[in-house]
C-alpha cells in the first residue's frame, strides 16, 4: 500500500513523466529501445480526469481503415472462435509470410476487432511490417455460439487454442501477445498458467484490472455505476439475449437479464457458466496480480493512476520491483484505455505509441530483451 502511494506521488510530481517500476535490466532495455516510457505524458487539457479520458476516447478517437480476413476455428469443447487477421502481405521488411512477426491482440470485455484501440494497434504494427490477429471473445465476433459457453477472464483455454493455432500455421514467426483491459487479464492469466511453455516472446497489457474485487468495488461507486457499470452490463446482457437459444440450456437467461451491475452479471452468469461455487471464487481466480511470479516472458503493463476500472492501490508494485521480467508503467492520468493527449486527441495517442515502440523493440531486439529480463529463449518455441 505504501509502495503504491509513493509511486502515485512520483507520477504526479515528476513533470508528468510516467513512473516505471521494474528491474534495472528491463529499465535499461526500455529506455534504449522504447523511449516513450521516459517521455512526458500530458493529458488533453480539457479532458483531464480519468472518467473524462475514458468517455471521450470512445467518442472522439478515429477508426483507422483496416481490412481483415476472418477465420473461424474450432475449439476443444465443440465451439468456435472468430479470428480477424491483418496479414500485411505488402510488408517490405518481412516479405516472407512464414517468418513475419505476429501480434496476437486480445480486446476488452465487450470488445472485438473493430474497437478503436484495436484498429490503432493494428495500424502501428503494420507500419513495422508485422502481421496481426485479433481473437474476438466468444459471442462478440459476429459468429454464432455452438456451445453454451462464452468467455471469462480466468479461463485461458481459448487463448491457448489460438496461440497453438497461430504457431501451427507459422512456427518460424515470433509471436507477441497484447491485451487490453479484460484481454490483458486473460493474457496474464494464460502466461501464468503456461509458464515457460507460453510460445510467446513478450507481452504488453494496457489498462488491466489487477484485482477483480477492487475493480468491482470501484465500478460500484455511484458515479462510476452511472457512467460505466450499467452500460457495460447492458452490453453483456444484449449478447446473452442474442445467444439466448443455446445459453438457456445452461443458465436462467431471464434472471441474468435482470442484472444491473457487472457483479450481478458475474454472479448470475459467468460464475455459474464456468462452474465456480461463488462469484468470489471466480473473482479470485480471475485476478492476475498475484500470479505474476508464475510468468516467464517479458511483460510491460501500462496503467493510469486515475483509471475508474482499476484502482491504483491494487497495482502490483511490489511484484514489479522484485520480478526481472515484469515492468509496470504508471501514468498519473489517462483513465481506462484513454491516454488522450494534445488539444485534438482523435489520432494515435500515448498508448498507441507505446504499443508501436514496444512491439518493435520486442521483435527487433528479442535477444537483448531476453537477456535484460533473465529469460531463456525456449519460451518462444
Amino acid at each position: 500500500s505504501q509502495l503504491m502511494f509513493s509511486c502515485s506521488r512520483l507520477c504526479l510530481s515528476d513533470n508528468f513523466v510516467p513512473t516505471l517500476v521494474c528491474s534495472d535490466g528491463f529499465r535499461a532495455f526500455l529506455q534504449r529501445h522504447c523511449p516513450v516510457v521516459a517521455e512526458r505524458f500530458s493529458p488533453t487539457p480539457w479532458c483531464w480526469g480519468g472518467r473524462m479520458q475514458t468517455l471521450v476516447r470512445v467518442l472522439l478517437k478515429t477508426n483507422p481503415a483496416v481490412t481483415y480476413r476472418n477465420e473461424l476455428i474450432q475449439t476443444g469443447d465443440g465451439g468456435q472462435l472468430s479470428l480477424d487477421w491483418f496479414d500485411n502481405t505488402d510488408s517490405a521488411r518481412y516479405p516472407q509470410c512464414s517468418s513475419r512477426p505476429t501480434v496476437l491482440i486480445l480486446p476488452g470485455l465487450t470488445g472485438n476487432s473493430q474497437q478503436t484501440y484495436v484498429l490503432h494497434a493494428v495500424q502501428q504494427a503494420s507500419r513495422h511490417g508485422y502481421r496481426c490477429v485479433v481473437m474476438n471473445n466468444r459471442g462478440f465476433g459476429g459468429e454464432e455460439l455452438l456451445t453454451p459457453l462464452t468467455f471469462c477472464a480466468a479461463n485461458t483455454s481459448d487463448v491457448e487454442t489460438v496461440v497453438n493455432h497461430v504457431k501451427g500455421l507459422f512456427p518460424q514467426a515470433p509471436l507477441l501477445g497484447a491485451g487490453v483491459s479484460l484481454g490483458g487479464m486473460l493474457l496474464l492469466n494464460y502466461l501464468a498458467h503456461k509458464g515457460r511453455d507460453a510460445k510467446i516472446i513478450a507481452a504488453l497489457t494496457m489498462s488491466v484490472s489487477w484485482d477483480s474485487f477492487e475493480s468491482s468495488a470501484s465500478l460500484e461507486q455511484p458515479i462510476n455505476k452511472l457512467l460505466f457499470n450499467r452500460h457495460l452490463t447492458s452490453n453483456l446482457c444484449r449478447a446473452v439475449k442474442r445467444h439466448r437459444k443455446i445459453l438457456e440450456n445452461a443458465i436462467d437467461v431471464d434472471y441474468v437479464l435482470k442484472a444491473r451491475t457487472i457483479r450481478e452479471f458475474d454472479e448470475r452468469f459467468t460464475s455459474v457458466l464456468f462452474g465456480y461455487k461463488s462469484c468470489s471464487d471466480y473473482y479470485r481466480d480471475a485476478s492476475p496480480g498475484y500470479k505474476l511470479p508464475r510468468t516467464s516472458v517479458p511483460v510491460l503493463c501500462l496503467n493510469a493512476a486515475d483509471d475508474p476500472f482499476s484502482p491504483e492501490h491494487a497495482f502490483p508494485v511490489t511484484a514489479a520491483q522484485r520480478l526481472p521480467n515484469v515492468a509496470l508503467l504508471v501514468t498519473s492520468h489517462g483513465g481506462h484505455i484513454g491516454f488522450l493527449e494534445g488539444p485534438f486527441p482523435s489520432g494515435a495517442g500515448y498508448m498507441d505509441r507505446l504499443f508501436g515502440q514496444f512491439v518493435w523493440a520486442a521483435f527487433e531486439h528479442s535477444a537483448d530483451l531476453r537477456a535484460a529480463c533473465g529469460v531463456g529463449g525456449e519460451t518462444a518455441e
